[in-house]
C-alpha cells in the first residue's frame, strides 16, 4: 500500500498528465531533492523557487491568472504566516470579479506536530486558514483520501489549501490507490528516488494511475456508533479511531467517528445527523485551543442541537502555548495523544445525562 506522501506524488503526476497541471514548485520542490518530504520527486513540471514564500504565492496567483494550473508548496505551514495577506487576496479574487476570473491554484503544505520539529516546524494551520474566505481547505488522514482530495483540489476553479499531516506522511494506507501496483516494494522502486548521487540521473517509472476524486466538503464516517459523536481530521483521526475501538472493547459502547476531511466547506449534514443520533459530542484536533476551528463547530452544534445534547459537548485541542518544544516530553504534552483522546472520549460516553 502507498504511503500518504506517495499518494500525493502519484496524484500530482496524474494531475500533470491528465488535469492540466502546468507547474509544481516551491523551495527544494524540483530535482534533485523533490521536496523535503519527497512529495514531488520525479514530477515533470516540478521546479525550485527561491526561499521566498511571498514570491511563491504571488507566482502561483500569476500563473493561475494567465491560464495555468499551478500547485505551489509552502515547505512548512509555519511559513504560511509570512503570506496571510496574499492568501486573503487570492481568496477574494473570484468573488471580486463576479465569478468571471477563476483562480485555479493549489497550495499544499505540511501541518501539525509529530516529527519533533520544535518551534518553527510544528504549528497547525487549519484554524488560521478557515478565516480566509474564498479558500477551500482540506486535510486528509490516509493515503487514499490524500490522492482523491488532491485530484479534486487540482480540478477546482477556486484556490484550495491542502494541509498534509506531517506525522502521517510515511504511514501506509489500508486501501489501495486506483492503479497502484500490488507490491509496495515495486511501487517504491518505481517512484521513490534513490539516496545519494544516483538521484541526479534517476527517472521514475510511473504506474498507470486511474482517477479517483474525493468531493471537497464531504466527510467520512469511519466508525459507526451511538455512544457519542467524535469529529476529527489529520493526525488525530487515527488516534480517535484507535481510542474508539479500545473503548468499544472495554466499555461495550461504540463511538461514531467522523473524519471531517474538509475544513471548509465542511459536511454539516453528516455532523448534524450524527449528533442528533448520539446526543454527545467530542471534537479533537491539535491546533491551539483558543480560537480553534473546533470552537466554531462546537458553537454551531450548540445552536442547532441544544435540546438534542444529553451532556455538555467538548473540544480537545492543543495547549495555548507559544510553540512546541523540541523535547519529546513537551511535544507529547502540548498536543493531544492517544491517552488524552481516550480519556476525553470515555468521559463524554460515561457522563450521566
Amino acid at each position: 500500500m502507498a504511503t500518504l506522501v506517495q499518494a500525493v506524488r502519484l496524484a500530482l503526476h496524474y494531475g500533470e498528465e491528465h488535469l492540466g497541471v502546468t507547474d509544481v514548485f516551491g523551495e527544494d520542490v524540483g530535482p534533485p531533492l523533490g521536496g523535503v518530504f519527497t512529495a514531488t520527486q520525479g514530477l515533470r513540471t516540478a521546479w525550485n523557487s527561491p526561499l521566498d514564500e511571498r514570491g511563491i504565492i504571488g507566482m502561483a496567483m500569476g500563473i493561475a491568472y494567465a491560464g495555468g494550473r499551478p500547485v505551489a508548496e509552502i515547505q512548512f505551514c509555519d511559513y504560511g504566516f509570512n503570506v496571510i495577506d496574499l492568501l486573503k487576496v487570492a481568496g477574494n479574487q473570484y468573488w471580486a470579479g463576479a465569478g468571471q476570473y477563476p483562480l485555479p491554484m493549489v497550495v499544499m503544505t505540511p501541518s501539525g506536530s509529530g516529527i519533533r520539529g520544535s518551534l518553527y516546524h510544528s504549528h497547525s494551520f487549519e484554524s488560521w486558514a478557515s478565516r480566509l474566505p474564498g479558500w477551500k481547505i482540506v486535510m486528509p488522514s490516509n493515503a487514499l483520501d490524500a490522492y482523491g482530495l488532491m485530484l479534486s483540489a487540482i480540478e477546482d476553479p477556486n484556490p484550495v489549501l491542502v494541509l498534509l499531516p506531517k506525522a502521517l506522511l510515511r504511514v501506509r494506507g489500508e486501501q489501495r490507490l486506483p492503479g497502484e501496483p500490488d507490491d509496495e516494494n515495486e511501487l517504491k522502486e518505481r517512484i521513490d528516488a534513490p539516496v545519494g548521487e544516483a538521484r541526479t540521473t534517476w527517472q521514475p517509472r510511473w504506474p498507470k494511475m486511474e482517477p479517483y476524486f474525493v468531493p471537497i466538503g464531504k466527510a467520512s464516517t469511519v466508525r459507526e456508533g451511538d455512544a457519542c459523536t467524535v469529529i476529527s481530521y489529520g493526525r488525530t483521526l487515527p488516534l480517535a479511531v484507535q481510542a474508539a475501538d479500545e473503548l468499544a472493547t472495554e466499555l461495550g459502547n461504540r463511538a461514531e467517528v467522523i473524519d471531517l476531511r474538509s475544513i471548509f466547506p465542511y459536511d454539516w449534514k453528516c455532523i448534524s445527523q450524527s449528533v442528533s443520533k448520539t446526543g454527545r459530542l467530542l471534537i479533537v484536533n491539535e491546533d491551539t485551543e483558543v480560537t480553534n476551528f473546533g470552537e466554531h463547530l462546537l458553537r454551531r452544534v450548540i445552536e442547532h442541537h441544544f435540546y438534542d445534547l444529553l451532556v455538555r459537548p467538548r473540544l480537545l485541542a492543543g495547549k495555548h502555548v507559544p510553540g512546541i518544544g523540541l523535547n519529546q516530553v513537551y511535544e507529547q504534552n502540548t498536543v493531544p495523544q492517544l491517552r488524552h483522546i481516550k480519556q476525553a472520549m470515555s468521559e463524554v460516553i460515561l457522563e450521566q445525562a
